[in-house]
């Protein structure tokens, strides 16, 4: 399947941008798509998919949270002579237990789920946990920029995942044989508290930066102060939740299973990020 592209669907995110870069270094086509990547896709506009999907024989999905359109996407995808898919997915989805859905995403990812293991196509599911690229690219980056991290997660820990670590799995299961049927939760080595996490940031940032633990109250209040909608800051103190419960804490054994090496340590993230700049004020 060399010779087709092999599509990568939210490109310019997290995980499939570094999946893109992965393939490509490898010297595999790649189509890479997004709302404002290289190929135009955006998955509330279905008209399009097919150009995104024209040719491909293996596909990477990064849904829309919130959404049940992976279904009949990969019913198009199946029509367009598709063969293999990996699905961007989550940990804790199958645990309820694990965190509110005030969201409202939790259906769209049970779908998504259900849909490519009944698409008959080799499928993989990658459920990986809290990213550890978060500190640097997502929801802390720019507080952990401006010195202090304010959060309603108390002394909650996780095992946060390295995103090269998903990258690497969803590359071996596009292109490998051997990974058709297998649900990879992914996680690093080890849980970390966030007063861990953010003094290893500061020592490989070489500068000051602080954890503040605040009530989940102060936390919603403060965002609401920056404008945004109660409702949302409340969806957004339920996502910090599994820190704060310690719902994430667990070790998976993904990573070795799918790539045969463990998966890397929080601190080695941290030092390769300083060393790229990734906290430079």
């Amino acid at each position: 399947m060399s010779e087709h592209p092999i599509l990568v669907t939210g490109a310019t995110g997290k995980s499939g941008r570094r999946v893109a870069g992965q393939l490509r270094a490898k010297g595999l086509p790649v189509r890479a798509a997004a709302r404002n990547g290289e190929h135009v896709f955006d998955w509330t506009d279905s008209r399009t998919w097919d150009s995104a999907l024209e040719g491909v024989r293996s596909l990477y999905i990064v849904q829309l949270d919130g959404t049940k359109l992976v279904r009949p996407f990969v019913e198009r995808a199946v029509r367009h002579g598709a063969r293999r898919i990996v699905l961007a997915s989550g940990r804790g989805i199958d645990d309820p237990d694990y965190a509110n859905d005030s969201g409202g995403v939790l259906d769209g990812i049970l779908d998504s789920e259900a849909a490519v293991r009944e698409s008959g196509l080799e499928w993989t599911i990658s459920r990986p946990g809290w990213f550890a690229q978060n500190f640097s690219e997502g929801f802390f980056a720019d507080a952990v920029r401006a010195g202090e991290l304010r959060l309603p997660a108390g002394d909650g820990a996780a095992s946060f995942v390295d995103a090269e670590d998903i990258a690497a799995v969803v590359v071996a299961a596009l292109t490998e044989d051997g990974h058709a049927g297998h649900t990879y939760e992914l996680s690093g080595p080890r849980a970390v508290t966030l007063t861990e996490a953010v003094a290893t940031i500061s020592t490989a940032a070489g500068r000051e930066i602080r954890y503040v633990p605040v009530p989940v109250a102060e936390y919603v209040a403060d965002l609401v102060h920056q404008g945004l909608p109660p409702a949302d800051a409340g969806a957004f103190a339920d996502v910090i939740e599994p820190l704060r419960k310690g719902t994430d804490a667990y070790v998976s054994d993904g990573v070795h299973r799918a790539l045969g090496r463990p998966p890397r340590p929080f601190a080695e993230f941290a030092k390769s990020t300083a060393a790229a700049g990734g906290w430079r004020v």
